[in-house]
């Protein structure tokens, strides 16, 4: 009817997801990514996680804390679980995803890659470093989740151009390689690597800073916007 619409301004989008069992990510993805680093392509893939506590809303703000000096961007591909399950097959890998959304995985690379023995965790879980949005879109209305576009701005400058045709593994490998290991639930959040651009990797390294917009955008999924405080 029109009559019952809210404006945008006037309203805040929380997360599609808020608080999920799970929080499963993947390091070293993007074919780009990995030829930015010298590293080479995984065999296997590369497992970590955040803690559910990390999601923000997708126009929430990303609090830098004062823990890092190193705090840099990770536009990504989500895959939302909508059916549980444990050892999936890849064939039918993509019935257990409900749907797809945009992440920033933003990350403290100082504690990611030199601090706390090396372990991922710390530097990937600070609160507020999971921005997540702005709604699922559901499986069968993404065309063709390989073949997207993929980007992200930090202050309106292109940072990141990709394409999620460039993935190593893709969501039905992901999805069931993950679930050799721990039983995948409905609601459980997947982020599927990022490509190359991010700002550990540019010479010399650019990082965030309190006053930096970061923008994350997928095709056909949308746009998130943070800005960092």
């Amino acid at each position: 009817s029109g009559q019952h619409r809210v404006p945008r301004g006037a309203a805040r989008l929380l997360a599609p997801v808020g608080d999920p069992q799970k929080v499963i990510c993947v390091g070293l993805n993007y074919h780009d990514h990995c030829r930015e680093q010298a590293a080479k392509v995984p065999r296997e893939p590369l497992i970590f996680s955040k803690f559910p506590s990390a999601i923000a809303g997708p126009f929430d703000d990303i609090v830098h804390p004062q823990d890092t000096s190193e705090l840099d961007w990770e536009v990504e591909l989500a895959a939302v679980i909508g059916k549980r399950g444990r050892h999936i097959e890849e064939s039918v890998a993509l019935e257990h995803v409900l749907g797809f959304t945009v992440a920033n995985d933003v990350s403290a690379r100082d504690w990611q890659m030199r601090r706390n023995g090396r372990q991922w965790l710390l530097g990937k879980t600070f609160d507020t470093f999971c921005p997540l949005g702005p709604a699922i879109v559901t499986r069968e209305a993404v065309p063709d989740v390989h073949n997207l576009w993929i980007r992200c701005s930090v202050n309106g400058q292109r940072m990141q151009d990709s394409n999620t045709q460039h993935l190593i593994f893709g969501v039905p490998a992901l999805v069931a390689w993950v679930s050799r290991f721990v039983t995948l639930v409905p609601g459980d959040v997947l982020l599927t690597g990022t490509p190359a651009g991010v700002g550990v990797f540019r010479k010399p390294p650019v990082f965030l800073k309190p006053g930096d917009e970061v923008r994350c955008e997928i095709e056909e999924l949308g746009t998130i916007c943070n800005r960092v405080v």
